[in-house]
């Protein structure tokens, strides 16, 4: 005998246990802010273990890079001073960001996305953000 009293899942609840379910994303746009929501009904606190290949990555949003986050010759995004895409925390937990751990960006383009996380991490994002800077005013 099947139970008749459970409410069929709604075509955004699917969408969502989809979403949340995937690995890869590959030549798409992703909006974060949808991703995060869709991740925290499925009581994921952070999103972990994605690939996100040559993708447009959407805020607005700021992102908590955790541990085994990696960016491979991606576009962070346009800021005059690209220092302003960087965000210090003051405290010792980070809340109200979007986290991602053990998540790999590919060729990816950021906008309207701000990085937060570990000074160290940040330190390397600016060095490569100055630095890819550098190369294009050469070029």
């Amino acid at each position: 005998m099947t139970d008749q009293t459970q409410t069929p899942m709604s075509a955004e609840e699917k969408f969502g246990r989809e979403l949340v379910a995937r690995t890869t994303f590959e030549k798409e746009a992703v909006w974060l802010p949808s991703l995060a929501v869709h991740h925290m009904n499925a009581g994921q606190t952070f999103i972990d273990g994605k690939t996100f290949t040559e993708c447009l990555i959407e805020g607005p949003a700021v992102v908590a890079v955790m541990n085994g986050t990696r960016f491979d010759t991606c576009n962070m995004g346009v800021a005059e001073n690209p220092k302003t895409l960087l965000l210090d925390p003051r405290g010792d937990m980070i809340a109200g960001a979007i986290g991602m751990s053990n998540c790999q960006f590919v060729r990816c383009r950021f906008v309207q996305v701000a990085f937060t996380g570990a000074r160290e991490m940040l330190d390397g994002l600016e060095k490569d953000l100055l630095s890819a800077r550098g190369q294009a005013a050469q070029a």
